[in-house]
Parts: C-alpha cells; sequence; structure tokens
C-alpha cells in the first residue's frame, strides 16, 4: 500500500523538475569550523548526543531468529542486541554485572545465554543472570539483582533503534516523529540481510555531511557518477530526520537513477506510480545514519552507520547491505559488484575529501563554514546536533520532539497538483 506522504513527495519533486526549480534555505548558515575538530567539541557530542538520543544500530533482518544477537560498539560503550524466544529485541550493555567485563565478543551470532570469559556467570538472552560459577564459594547473591544493564529499544519498520543508557527516559517513538511510518513504506520487516563492510572515516560531523546533499556529486565524484549528474536537492523533514531527493527528470543523468530522480514515474497517472520509484532517494536517520537505495542485482539500499572513533578525526562506518530478495547466481555477482563499487567511492572519494578537510582546516585561519542555501540538510543536521545538546534533559529533549515538525512543508499548490 503507498503511503500518501510519498505521493505527495512525488508530486512536489516532478513539479520542481518541470519547472527546473528547487526549494532552498532561507539564508546561508554560518556553522563554527571547530565542529569538525575541536575535542572538546567531540567530547560534547559524545556526551550530549550519542548518549542521550535513539540511535539506529541494526535493522530487523539482521537478527532473524529467536538467539540471534549483533554486537554494536559506540560512544565508548558496547552494545548487545539480542532477539529472545518471545522473538522481541532487547538491547543491553555488553558487559557483565560482576567485573564489567566484555560478554559477547563476537560482532553476531546465535546463543540462548552469554557466559563471561572471566569469571563463567552466566546471563540468559532476555538478560537475566542465571549462573553463578563457584556460587558455594562466591557467597549468596540475589541474582535478580545482577542482571545484565537494559537499555532502551524500539523495533519498528524493520530497524531497530537503541538508546546507549540505561537510565534513559528518552521516547523513541516519539523521537522518530513519524519518520518510521515513512521508511515502513520498504516493507524492510520482509527483506534480507546480505552483508557489511566496516572501514574508517574522518570526523563522525564531516562523514555525516557527505550524506546529506548533492551539490558534491558532479565535481567530487564527476568520474564515477558523471560530471552532468545534477548537483540539486529537495528536502522533506520529519523533526531531525530528511528524506532527500533530486529534481532532476533528464534521464541522461545516469547517477540520478541510484539518488532517486523522479523520470521513470513523471509521464506517468499516478495510479501507475511504484512503491520502488517513490521510495528512491536518500533518507538520514538523525544522528548518524543513512538508508540509500540502489537497483544492482535486484531492489536494495547500503544502510550506512557513521559511528564516532575514538579520537575526534576518526569515525567508524558500516556500510549493512539489505536487498528485498536474497540475491542468487548473477543477481548476487551485480550486487556484489555494486558493494564493491559503493565502498570504493565512500573511502576514495567522500573520506579522502573528508580526510583533506580534517588536515587542512584546523590550522588555516578558517572560523566558519559557510552552508549555502542548497545546503538545506547540513544546516538542518547540525541546528538539530545543537539543540539536542543544549536540551537539559530528557523531559527537555522529548518536548523537543514532540514539538518539532512532522509534515512535509509542501506548499499546497505543489501538494495537490497532478
Amino acid at each position: 500500500m503507498k503511503n500518501e506522504n510519498l505521493v505527495d513527495i512525488a508530486r512536489h519533486v516532478i513539479e520542481h523538475g518541470r519547472a527546473g526549480t528547487m526549494e532552498q534555505a532561507d539564508e546561508i548558515f554560518k556553522l563554527p569550523a571547530g565542529v569538525y575538530y575541536d575535542e572538546a567539541r567531540f567530547e560534547r557530542d559524545i556526551e550530549r548526543i550519542f548518549r542521550r538520543v535513539p540511535l539506529l544500530l541494526a535493522a530487523s533482518c539482521e537478527l532473524p531468529n529467536s538467539g540471534d544477537f549483533k554486537t554494536v560498539q559506540s560512544a565508548g560503550s558496547s552494545v548487545l542486541l539480542t532477539r529472545g524466544k518471545d522473538m522481541t529485541v532487547r538491547g543491553f550493555m555488553n558487559a557483565c554485572t560482576h567485573r564489567g567485563a566484555t560478554l559477547a565478543r563476537a560482532e553476531t551470532g546465535n546463543r540462548s545465554r552469554f557466559t563471561c570469559p572471566y569469571h563463567g556467570w552466566t546471563f540468559a538472552n532476555d538478560g537475566r543472570l542465571i549462573g553463578v560459577a563457584a556460587q558455594q564459594d562466591f557467597g549468596e547473591l540475589d541474582k535478580s539483582a545482577y542482571g545484565l544493564k537494559e537499555i532502551p529499544v524500539l523495533e519498528s519498520a524493520g530497524l531497530v533503534w537503541a538508546v546507549i543508557n540505561p537510565e534513559s527516559k528518552v521516547d523513541i517513538k516519539g523521537f522518530l516523529c513519524g519518520f518510521d511510518d515513512m521508511l515502513a513504506s520498504f516493507g524492510f520487516d520482509r527483506w534480507s540481510y546480505v552483508s557489511t563492510r566496516t572501514f574508517k572515516g574522518p570526523n563522525w560531523r564531516i562523514a555525516m555531511d557527505g550524506y546529506l546533499e548533492y551539490y558534491h556529486i558532479p565535481v567530487l565524484h564527476g568520474q564515477t557518477f558523471g560530471t552532468n549528474s545534477t548537483n540539486r536537492g529537495i528536502y522533506y523533514a520529519w523533526g531531525p530526520h530528511q528524506h532527500i531527493k533530486t529534481p532532476a527528470l533528464d534521464k541522461d543523468h545516469l547517477a540520478t537513477e541510484v539518488l532517486g530522480y523522479m523520470a521513470p514515474i513523471a509521464d506517468k497517472p499516478e495510479a501507475e506510480w511504484d512503491v520502488e520509484t517513490l521510495t528512491f532517494g536518500i533518507w538520514g536517520v538523525f544522528p548518524c545514519a543513512s538508508i540509500a537505495c540502489f537497483g544492482g542485482g535486484g531492489r536494495g539500499v547500503m544502510f550506512s552507520q557513521i559511528l564516532p572513533g575514538e579520537s575526534v578525526g576518526e569515525s567508524i562506518t558500516s556500510q549493512i547491505y539489505l536487498m528485498e530478495k536474497a540475491p542468487e547466481g548473477e543477481d548476487l555477482v551485480a550486487a556484489n559488484a555494486q558493494f564493491d563499487f559503493f565502498q570504493q567511492v565512500v573511502m576514495t572519494e567522500d573520506y579522502e575529501m573528508g580526510r583533506s578537510i580534517q588536515r587542512s582546516l584546523p590550522n588555516s585561519g578558517i572560523d566558519h563554514i559557510p552552508l549555502g542555501r542548497n545546503e538545506l540538510g547540513n544546516q538542518r543536521f547540525h541546528q538539530w546536533c545543537e539543540k539536542i545538546a543544549a536540551a537539559e534533559d530528557d523531559e527537555a529533549l522529548n518536548a523537543l520532539f514532540a514539538h518539532a515538525g512532522r509534515g512535509l512543508g509542501i506548499p499546497k499548490k505543489a501538494a495537490a497538483g497532478g
């Protein structure tokens, strides 16, 4: 079933494409340059953003069966996601409650219980402490008080969000501002996990910037996507989350087939508009994830997870590939070729450019970055970083999301047009 918001967006994009226009921010935004390299700002991002807001940590199809687990390293913490016998996904701090040793060291697997490699304490995958080694020597212990530290988790739209703070009172559903309802249009809960590729990148904000605009495409990616690729994006926001499409309708703009143009449906009756085309584009999930559509080997998405590294100048990216149908034979060959291509483009073009920024900016004398009116997604992203960091507590965060815009911001004329 089509999400009517997707239809409204498509009308709006096609209208801009035919008119050769785009929507812009009200003005150029001056971003303090230090957000990319200042150590104190980096620590503030960790404490005030990554340890407070929900993070998109997994796709449901990465944990399809009872007992499946995944570990994720973020903001100096290790998180353990598990699917229990009741098929509910739960999240825990990946630390034994005896001495704090890392409990699960593998990145993925299937276990009904986890045994600490230090002293042998054993936990069920629902977090309960079920065994203390040599308890007759250890002494009487209330096991119910020493279960794994559970963190808030929400599984919605075939994706899994978690807050890396056992004490958090942040409303994950409220934080999503209805964006998960949009993502539900993909039907990710019925998709297949294919593979993950992980590599290092520059500062996490520099890395995220590249996922939020098309302005750089014909320049930085001129050799890979083509110098005639569109550099325009149209942005739709649900609180801090964004969907980005290009208004290009020219079928010669080959790169925009990956990036989300509406050319295949522009001249068709709306009744013939297909969900695959309607969902094409970039879906930016605040603060650190991007979902980009592709077609190599079949319908798929590259779910990019960009997490801060151990220092201000480092991030860790995991490209998680999901496909509507598990690829086989020639489709698998085509899909892997697509994955290779994306990885090389990001590593050798986007992230190499990011590292050059990291090297040159601190001693350049540049005190601010002018984000253009056409870089609306970047403006919103950095503004939301600051708003969230400034919110005093979880109650303030919940209020911030409750009052955030949940509409598309589409002019009535554009939304009603055909």
